[in-house]
């Protein structure tokens, strides 16, 4: 069977998924993801990258999910941000 157009890897929190890629390169290899939404229409299942206000709390989780994996799979650690970089991330998200 041929994997070249297949993930390594997937999560799906109800309609929501992330696709995990590998992808070779010269310092190894690299992962890059697809985030998707499934929806139900007249002719079938069909996919889309819009998504509702209702999808955004499982589309960070899926998004969250796969930067784990990611870390887990290409032998790194999780950054870690100090305490003064996530107050000013948080910061930066009550000013948008």
């Amino acid at each position: 069977m041929n994997n070249i157009n297949k993930p390594v890897h997937e999560i799906r929190l109800g309609s929501v998924r992330a696709a995990i890629w590998a992808n070779q390169t010269q310092n190894g290899i690299r992962h890059s993801v697809t985030l998707s939404r499934s929806y139900k229409a007249d002719t079938g299942w069909k996919k889309t990258n819009t998504y509702g206000r209702d999808d955004l709390p499982a589309l960070e989780k899926v998004a969250e999910l796969a930067q784990v994996w990611i870390f887990t799979h290409e032998g790194a650690e999780l950054p870690q941000l100090s305490p003064q970089e996530v107050q000013e991330t948080d910061q930066d998200v009550v000013n948008v």
